[in-house]
Protein backbone atom coordinates (compact mmCIF):
# COMPACT_ATOMS: atom_id res chain seq x y z
CA UNK A 1 0.00 0.00 0.00
CA UNK A 2 1.23 3.32 -1.26
CA UNK A 3 2.02 5.31 1.75
CA UNK A 4 1.50 9.48 2.20
CA UNK A 5 4.26 11.72 2.50
CA UNK A 6 4.16 14.22 4.77
CA UNK A 7 5.54 17.50 6.00
CA UNK A 8 4.62 18.93 9.27
CA UNK A 9 4.65 22.83 8.98
CA UNK A 10 5.94 23.91 13.06
CA UNK A 11 7.99 25.72 15.87
CA UNK A 12 9.77 22.89 17.74
CA UNK A 13 6.41 22.09 19.96
CA UNK A 14 2.43 21.45 18.08
CA UNK A 15 4.29 20.03 15.62
CA UNK A 16 6.65 17.19 17.75
CA UNK A 17 3.12 16.31 19.37
CA UNK A 18 0.85 16.37 16.30
CA UNK A 19 3.89 13.36 14.77
CA UNK A 20 3.88 11.82 18.26
CA UNK A 21 0.39 11.05 18.72
CA UNK A 22 -1.00 10.86 14.85
CA UNK A 23 2.01 9.79 12.35
CA UNK A 24 4.48 8.03 14.67
CA UNK A 25 3.28 4.59 14.79
CA UNK A 26 1.09 5.02 11.86
CA UNK A 27 2.14 2.61 8.93
CA UNK A 28 -0.09 4.68 6.50
CA UNK A 29 1.99 7.61 6.16
CA UNK A 30 5.78 8.84 5.61
CA UNK A 31 6.47 11.76 7.49
CA UNK A 32 9.30 13.55 5.09
CA UNK A 33 10.09 16.58 6.88
CA UNK A 34 9.29 19.15 9.70
CA UNK A 35 9.69 22.85 8.59
CA UNK A 36 10.49 25.06 11.44
CA UNK A 37 9.67 29.10 12.30
CA UNK A 38 9.49 31.45 14.80
CA UNK A 39 12.35 30.39 16.74
CA UNK A 40 15.65 31.24 16.18
CA UNK A 41 18.13 28.52 15.29
CA UNK A 42 15.69 25.68 15.80
CA UNK A 43 15.96 24.23 12.42
CA UNK A 44 19.05 22.39 10.22
CA UNK A 45 18.51 19.91 12.93
CA UNK A 46 16.99 15.94 13.14
CA UNK A 47 13.89 14.76 14.68
CA UNK A 48 15.91 11.87 16.53
CA UNK A 49 15.21 8.09 16.26
CA UNK A 50 15.01 8.25 20.01
CA UNK A 51 11.93 9.93 19.61
CA UNK A 52 10.70 9.28 16.25
CA UNK A 53 9.89 5.07 16.57
CA UNK A 54 10.67 2.70 15.07
CA UNK A 55 9.40 3.59 11.42
CA UNK A 56 11.75 6.00 11.29
CA UNK A 57 15.56 4.71 12.45
CA UNK A 58 17.32 7.60 10.68
CA UNK A 59 15.14 10.22 12.21
CA UNK A 60 13.09 12.72 10.50
CA UNK A 61 15.19 16.11 9.07
CA UNK A 62 14.13 19.51 10.03
CA UNK A 63 14.19 22.49 7.35
CA UNK A 64 13.45 26.13 7.31
CA UNK A 65 10.15 26.58 6.39
CA UNK A 66 11.28 28.43 3.54
CA UNK A 67 12.51 25.34 1.72
CA UNK A 68 8.55 24.40 2.06
CA UNK A 69 7.32 24.44 -2.10
CA UNK A 70 10.99 22.80 -2.72
CA UNK A 71 10.23 20.06 -0.01
CA UNK A 72 7.09 19.66 -1.83
CA UNK A 73 8.21 19.09 -4.88
CA UNK A 74 11.29 17.16 -4.25
CA UNK A 75 9.44 14.68 -2.24
CA UNK A 76 6.35 14.72 -4.47
CA UNK A 77 4.52 15.24 -0.86
CA UNK A 78 0.69 14.40 -0.28
CA UNK A 79 -0.11 16.44 2.81
CA UNK A 80 1.46 18.97 4.71
CA UNK A 81 -0.11 19.81 8.46
CA UNK A 82 0.22 23.10 9.85
CA UNK A 83 1.21 22.91 13.65
CA UNK A 84 2.37 26.21 15.28
CA UNK A 85 0.26 28.70 16.97
CA UNK A 86 -0.54 32.65 17.55
CA UNK A 87 -0.78 33.31 13.28
CA UNK A 88 -3.37 35.11 11.91
CA UNK A 89 -6.44 33.67 10.02
CA UNK A 90 -4.94 35.11 6.82
CA UNK A 91 -1.25 34.18 7.23
CA UNK A 92 -2.72 30.61 7.51
CA UNK A 93 -4.43 30.69 4.37
CA UNK A 94 -1.38 32.09 2.68
CA UNK A 95 0.46 28.73 3.53
CA UNK A 96 -2.76 27.03 2.59
CA UNK A 97 -2.18 28.73 -1.15
CA UNK A 98 1.32 28.05 -1.12
CA UNK A 99 1.46 24.05 -0.51
CA UNK A 100 -1.95 24.77 -2.72
CA UNK A 101 -0.02 25.48 -5.74
CA UNK A 102 2.98 23.08 -4.76
CA UNK A 103 0.24 20.44 -5.19
CA UNK A 104 -0.45 19.65 -2.33
CA UNK A 105 -3.17 19.05 0.64
CA UNK A 106 -3.20 21.29 3.31
CA UNK A 107 -4.48 20.24 6.48
CA UNK A 108 -5.12 20.75 10.30
CA UNK A 109 -5.29 17.81 13.17
CA UNK A 110 -8.16 18.29 15.62
CA UNK A 111 -8.14 17.95 19.34
CA UNK A 112 -9.48 14.09 18.72
CA UNK A 113 -6.47 13.28 17.35
CA UNK A 114 -4.01 15.24 19.20
CA UNK A 115 -5.47 15.56 22.80
CA UNK A 116 -4.21 12.46 25.43
CA UNK A 117 -6.76 11.73 27.85
CA UNK A 118 -5.64 12.01 31.60
CA UNK A 119 -6.03 9.62 34.69
CA UNK A 120 -6.98 12.71 36.86
CA UNK A 121 -8.92 15.96 36.54
CA UNK A 122 -7.45 18.51 34.22
CA UNK A 123 -7.54 22.24 34.24
CA UNK A 124 -6.41 23.84 31.08
CA UNK A 125 -5.15 27.55 30.99
CA UNK A 126 -4.78 28.78 27.36
CA UNK A 127 -5.37 32.24 25.37
CA UNK A 128 -6.70 33.90 22.46
CA UNK A 129 -3.16 35.99 21.96
CA UNK A 130 0.51 35.17 23.33
CA UNK A 131 0.79 37.92 26.35
CA UNK A 132 -2.92 37.94 27.76
CA UNK A 133 -1.84 36.83 30.85
CA UNK A 134 -1.60 33.06 30.92
CA UNK A 135 1.15 32.60 33.33
CA UNK A 136 -0.37 34.99 35.90
CA UNK A 137 -3.69 33.17 35.24
CA UNK A 138 -2.01 29.45 35.82
CA UNK A 139 -0.38 30.50 39.03
CA UNK A 140 -3.96 32.14 40.06
CA UNK A 141 -5.34 28.66 39.73
CA UNK A 142 -2.49 26.47 41.12
CA UNK A 143 -2.94 28.69 44.29
CA UNK A 144 -6.66 28.17 44.72
CA UNK A 145 -6.07 24.33 44.07
CA UNK A 146 -3.88 24.30 46.94
CA UNK A 147 -6.09 26.49 49.03
CA UNK A 148 -8.18 23.65 48.45
CA UNK A 149 -5.91 20.67 49.68
CA UNK A 150 -5.11 19.37 46.23
CA UNK A 151 -1.91 18.12 44.93
CA UNK A 152 -1.33 20.13 41.73
CA UNK A 153 1.26 19.29 39.33
CA UNK A 154 1.82 21.59 35.72
CA UNK A 155 2.36 20.56 32.69
CA UNK A 156 3.52 22.81 30.55
CA UNK A 157 3.34 23.54 26.53
CA UNK A 158 6.82 22.13 24.86
CA UNK A 159 9.76 24.59 24.30
CA UNK A 160 12.38 22.26 23.25
CA UNK A 161 15.09 23.84 22.19
CA UNK A 162 17.88 22.11 22.95
CA UNK A 163 18.51 18.50 22.59
CA UNK A 164 15.47 16.51 21.83
CA UNK A 165 16.14 13.48 22.75
CA UNK A 166 17.30 14.53 26.44
CA UNK A 167 14.60 16.73 26.42
CA UNK A 168 11.89 13.91 25.84
CA UNK A 169 10.49 14.22 29.34
CA UNK A 170 11.64 17.11 31.67
CA UNK A 171 10.36 17.51 35.56
CA UNK A 172 11.59 20.99 37.35
CA UNK A 173 11.48 21.16 41.22
CA UNK A 174 14.30 23.38 41.86
CA UNK A 175 16.42 26.22 40.00
CA UNK A 176 19.20 23.45 39.55
CA UNK A 177 16.75 21.51 37.36
CA UNK A 178 16.86 24.44 35.53
CA UNK A 179 20.26 24.43 35.18
CA UNK A 180 20.74 20.54 34.48
CA UNK A 181 18.48 21.07 31.51
CA UNK A 182 20.23 24.15 30.35
CA UNK A 183 16.83 25.99 30.30
CA UNK A 184 16.20 29.19 28.04
CA UNK A 185 15.52 32.94 29.41
CA UNK A 186 12.03 31.82 27.65
CA UNK A 187 12.18 28.26 29.64
CA UNK A 188 12.62 29.98 33.23
CA UNK A 189 10.47 32.75 32.69
CA UNK A 190 7.48 29.93 32.87
CA UNK A 191 9.04 27.30 35.36
CA UNK A 192 10.61 29.40 37.61
CA UNK A 193 7.20 31.57 39.39
CA UNK A 194 5.89 28.07 39.47
CA UNK A 195 8.86 26.50 41.05
CA UNK A 196 9.24 29.79 43.76
CA UNK A 197 5.41 28.42 44.69
CA UNK A 198 6.42 25.08 45.64
CA UNK A 199 4.83 23.52 42.44
CA UNK A 200 6.55 20.93 40.03
CA UNK A 201 6.60 21.39 36.60
CA UNK A 202 6.55 18.88 33.45
CA UNK A 203 7.52 19.57 30.01
CA UNK A 204 9.63 18.21 27.49
CA UNK A 205 8.66 16.71 23.56
CA UNK A 206 6.76 13.14 24.52
CA UNK A 207 3.44 14.08 26.13
CA UNK A 208 2.40 10.84 26.41
CA UNK A 209 5.38 10.00 28.95
CA UNK A 210 4.87 13.23 30.60
CA UNK A 211 1.45 13.55 31.05
CA UNK A 212 1.70 9.72 32.68
CA UNK A 213 4.96 10.62 34.68
CA UNK A 214 2.92 13.85 36.20
CA UNK A 215 -0.26 11.77 37.25
CA UNK A 216 2.00 9.78 39.66
CA UNK A 217 2.63 12.90 41.90
CA UNK A 218 -0.78 14.93 41.55
CA UNK A 219 -4.42 15.16 42.45
CA UNK A 220 -4.92 17.56 39.80
CA UNK A 221 -2.89 18.19 36.58
CA UNK A 222 -2.85 21.83 35.81
CA UNK A 223 -2.04 22.41 31.45
CA UNK A 224 -0.17 26.00 31.52
CA UNK A 225 -0.79 26.75 27.94
CA UNK A 226 1.76 28.39 25.13
CA UNK A 227 1.22 30.77 22.73
CA UNK A 228 -2.35 30.55 21.87
CA UNK A 229 -2.57 26.72 21.50
CA UNK A 230 -4.95 24.08 22.37
CA UNK A 231 -4.31 22.38 25.44
CA UNK A 232 -2.49 18.42 25.00
CA UNK A 233 -5.21 16.81 26.69
CA UNK A 234 -8.70 17.02 27.65
CA UNK A 235 -9.78 19.23 29.80
CA UNK A 236 -12.64 19.21 32.51
CA UNK A 237 -12.09 22.88 32.70
CA UNK A 238 -10.86 24.91 29.95
CA UNK A 239 -10.26 28.44 30.84
CA UNK A 240 -8.96 30.60 28.43
CA UNK A 241 -7.78 34.53 28.94
CA UNK A 242 -8.45 37.04 26.26
CA UNK A 243 -6.88 40.70 25.99
CA UNK A 244 -8.50 43.89 25.64
CA UNK A 245 -5.48 45.78 24.39
CA UNK A 246 -5.99 43.50 21.17
CA UNK A 247 -9.72 43.63 20.60
CA UNK A 248 -10.79 41.45 17.63
CA UNK A 249 -7.58 39.11 17.84
CA UNK A 250 -10.23 36.29 19.73
CA UNK A 251 -11.89 36.71 15.80
CA UNK A 252 -8.99 37.16 13.72
CA UNK A 253 -6.46 34.26 15.22
CA UNK A 254 -5.54 30.45 14.78
CA UNK A 255 -5.95 28.73 17.34
CA UNK A 256 -7.10 31.10 19.49
CA UNK A 257 -10.67 31.44 18.34
CA UNK A 258 -10.97 27.65 18.90
CA UNK A 259 -9.80 28.50 22.24
CA UNK A 260 -12.45 30.56 22.57
CA UNK A 261 -14.98 28.82 21.03
CA UNK A 262 -14.02 25.65 23.16
CA UNK A 263 -13.84 27.32 26.61
CA UNK A 264 -15.67 27.19 29.74
CA UNK A 265 -14.59 30.24 30.85
CA UNK A 266 -13.15 33.12 29.19
CA UNK A 267 -11.40 35.73 31.57
CA UNK A 268 -11.49 39.05 30.20
CA UNK A 269 -7.86 40.58 31.30
CA UNK A 270 -6.36 44.15 31.78
CA UNK A 271 -9.20 45.95 32.98
CA UNK A 272 -7.56 48.54 34.86
CA UNK A 273 -5.34 48.90 31.92
CA UNK A 274 -7.65 49.10 28.96
CA UNK A 275 -10.32 50.98 27.00
CA UNK A 276 -13.90 49.85 28.10
CA UNK A 277 -14.77 50.49 24.81
CA UNK A 278 -12.59 47.47 23.45
CA UNK A 279 -13.73 45.59 26.80
CA UNK A 280 -17.11 45.73 26.04
CA UNK A 281 -16.10 44.73 22.06
CA UNK A 282 -14.32 42.04 23.34
CA UNK A 283 -16.84 40.82 25.42
CA UNK A 284 -19.76 40.61 22.80
CA UNK A 285 -17.07 39.03 21.09
CA UNK A 286 -16.80 35.88 23.11
CA UNK A 287 -20.52 35.87 23.73
CA UNK A 288 -21.12 35.89 19.90
CA UNK A 289 -18.38 33.20 19.81
CA UNK A 290 -19.37 30.82 22.68
CA UNK A 291 -22.40 32.54 24.55
CA UNK A 292 -22.59 28.95 27.17
CA UNK A 293 -18.86 30.15 28.75
CA UNK A 294 -18.79 31.95 31.70
CA UNK A 295 -16.62 35.76 31.38
CA UNK A 296 -15.08 36.52 34.34
CA UNK A 297 -13.73 39.83 34.30
CA UNK A 298 -9.94 40.85 35.75
CA UNK A 299 -6.98 42.98 36.62
CA UNK A 300 -3.46 42.46 36.25
CA UNK A 301 -2.05 44.90 38.89
CA UNK A 302 1.54 45.97 38.97
CA UNK A 303 3.63 45.30 41.79
CA UNK A 304 7.61 47.01 41.82
CA UNK A 305 10.41 46.56 43.60
CA UNK A 306 11.11 50.46 44.48
CA UNK A 307 8.58 52.48 42.88
CA UNK A 308 10.42 55.36 43.67
CA UNK A 309 13.58 54.28 42.11
CA UNK A 310 11.93 55.03 38.49
CA UNK A 311 10.39 59.34 39.22
CA UNK A 312 12.97 61.25 37.21
CA UNK A 313 14.93 58.72 35.59
CA UNK A 314 15.75 57.86 32.03
CA UNK A 315 14.83 54.18 32.04
CA UNK A 316 15.24 51.23 30.07
CA UNK A 317 12.50 48.71 30.07
CA UNK A 318 12.64 45.32 29.16
CA UNK A 319 9.78 43.29 28.50
CA UNK A 320 8.64 39.32 28.42
CA UNK A 321 10.35 38.29 24.53
CA UNK A 322 7.21 36.35 23.01
CA UNK A 323 4.74 38.99 24.15
CA UNK A 324 6.45 40.91 22.12
CA UNK A 325 7.52 38.99 19.32
CA UNK A 326 5.06 36.34 18.82
CA UNK A 327 2.13 38.27 20.37
CA UNK A 328 2.84 41.37 18.62
CA UNK A 329 2.75 44.45 21.58
CA UNK A 330 4.30 47.34 21.08
CA UNK A 331 4.70 47.27 25.17
CA UNK A 332 3.57 45.27 28.17
CA UNK A 333 3.75 45.76 32.10
CA UNK A 334 6.90 47.78 32.48
CA UNK A 335 6.04 50.66 29.77
CA UNK A 336 2.91 50.78 32.43
CA UNK A 337 4.97 50.72 35.44
CA UNK A 338 7.58 53.54 33.80
CA UNK A 339 4.79 56.02 32.93
CA UNK A 340 2.77 55.47 36.18
CA UNK A 341 6.05 56.10 38.31
CA UNK A 342 6.70 59.22 36.85
CA UNK A 343 9.56 58.24 34.51
CA UNK A 344 11.40 61.08 33.19
CA UNK A 345 11.78 59.21 29.73
CA UNK A 346 11.70 55.90 28.05
CA UNK A 347 15.34 54.88 26.93
CA UNK A 348 14.81 53.37 22.94
CA UNK A 349 17.55 50.30 23.06
CA UNK A 350 16.46 49.71 19.28
CA UNK A 351 20.10 52.19 17.88
CA UNK A 352 22.13 50.10 20.74
CA UNK A 353 20.81 46.63 20.00
CA UNK A 354 23.59 43.81 19.61
CA UNK A 355 23.72 40.79 16.95
CA UNK A 356 20.21 38.95 16.75
CA UNK A 357 18.75 41.18 19.61
CA UNK A 358 18.74 43.52 16.24
CA UNK A 359 17.45 41.12 14.10
CA UNK A 360 14.05 40.63 16.24
CA UNK A 361 13.42 44.11 15.90
CA UNK A 362 13.40 44.01 12.18
CA UNK A 363 11.46 40.40 12.16
CA UNK A 364 8.78 41.90 14.41
CA UNK A 365 8.76 45.92 13.58
CA UNK A 366 5.56 46.03 15.56
CA UNK A 367 7.89 46.13 19.08
CA UNK A 368 7.97 49.46 20.37
CA UNK A 369 11.07 51.39 21.89
CA UNK A 370 11.42 48.32 24.69
CA UNK A 371 13.86 45.51 24.54
CA UNK A 372 12.21 41.71 24.53
CA UNK A 373 14.42 39.20 26.76
CA UNK A 374 15.14 37.12 24.01
CA UNK A 375 17.64 34.47 25.26
CA UNK A 376 17.09 31.24 23.07
CA UNK A 377 20.77 30.43 23.83
CA UNK A 378 24.02 31.56 25.65
CA UNK A 379 25.36 33.99 22.43
CA UNK A 380 21.93 35.64 22.41
CA UNK A 381 21.83 36.07 26.49
CA UNK A 382 25.25 37.51 26.13
CA UNK A 383 23.71 39.84 23.00
CA UNK A 384 21.11 40.51 25.32
CA UNK A 385 23.48 41.73 28.29
CA UNK A 386 25.14 43.74 25.62
CA UNK A 387 22.74 45.54 24.47
CA UNK A 388 21.27 46.79 27.87
CA UNK A 389 25.13 47.81 29.48
CA UNK A 390 25.25 49.67 25.53
CA UNK A 391 22.16 51.71 26.30
CA UNK A 392 22.38 54.90 27.80
CA UNK A 393 19.83 55.11 31.15
CA UNK A 394 19.92 55.56 34.62
CA UNK A 395 17.86 52.97 35.46
CA UNK A 396 17.18 49.20 33.76
CA UNK A 397 13.50 48.15 34.47
CA UNK A 398 13.33 44.89 34.17
CA UNK A 399 9.99 43.51 33.81
CA UNK A 400 9.95 39.58 33.00
CA UNK A 401 8.36 36.90 34.98
CA UNK A 402 11.58 35.87 36.04
CA UNK A 403 14.62 38.29 37.70
CA UNK A 404 16.61 38.42 34.94
CA UNK A 405 19.85 40.10 37.21
CA UNK A 406 20.44 36.12 38.10
CA UNK A 407 21.61 35.66 34.65
CA UNK A 408 22.82 38.86 33.07
CA UNK A 409 25.20 41.31 34.71
CA UNK A 410 23.77 45.09 34.50
CA UNK A 411 26.28 47.60 34.88
CA UNK A 412 23.13 50.35 35.71
CA UNK A 413 21.26 50.78 38.50
CA UNK A 414 17.55 48.24 38.13
CA UNK A 415 14.14 47.63 39.28
CA UNK A 416 12.03 45.10 39.17
CA UNK A 417 7.97 44.89 37.90
CA UNK A 418 5.85 41.64 38.23
CA UNK A 419 2.21 41.06 37.55
CA UNK A 420 -0.59 39.21 39.07
CA UNK A 421 -4.35 38.39 38.52
CA UNK A 422 -7.04 40.22 40.45
CA UNK A 423 -10.44 38.88 39.32
CA UNK A 424 -13.50 41.70 39.89
CA UNK A 425 -16.20 40.17 38.62
CA UNK A 426 -18.74 36.83 40.07
CA UNK A 427 -18.35 33.83 39.72
CA UNK A 428 -14.66 34.71 40.23
CA UNK A 429 -12.16 31.79 39.46
CA UNK A 430 -12.16 30.63 42.78
CA UNK A 431 -16.25 30.00 43.08
CA UNK A 432 -15.98 28.51 39.85
CA UNK A 433 -13.22 25.81 40.52
CA UNK A 434 -14.41 24.94 43.91
CA UNK A 435 -18.28 24.35 42.29
CA UNK A 436 -16.43 21.92 39.96
CA UNK A 437 -13.70 20.47 42.03
CA UNK A 438 -14.18 21.10 45.56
Amino acid sequence: MLKDRVVIMGAAGRDFHNFNLYFRDNPNYEVVAFTATQIPNIERRTYPPELSGPLYPQGIPIYPEEELTTLIQKHDVDQVIFAYSDISHEYVMHKASEVLAAGADFRLLGPKATMLKAGLPVISICAVRTGSGKSQTSRRVSDILKKMGKKVVVVRHPMPYGDLAKQACQRFATYEDLNRYECTIEEREEYEPHINRGTVVYAGVDYEEILRQAETEADIILWDGGNNDLPFCWPDLHIVVADPHRPGHELRYHPGESNIRLADVVIINKIDTANQEDVALVEENIKNLNSRALVVKANSPIFVEDPGAIKGKRVLVIEDGPTLTHGEMAYGAGVVAARRFGAREIVDPRPYAVGSIGDTYTRYPTTGPVLPAMGYDKEQIEELEATINDTPCDLVLVATPIDLRRLIDMEKPSDRVRYELEEISHPNLEEIIRERFG
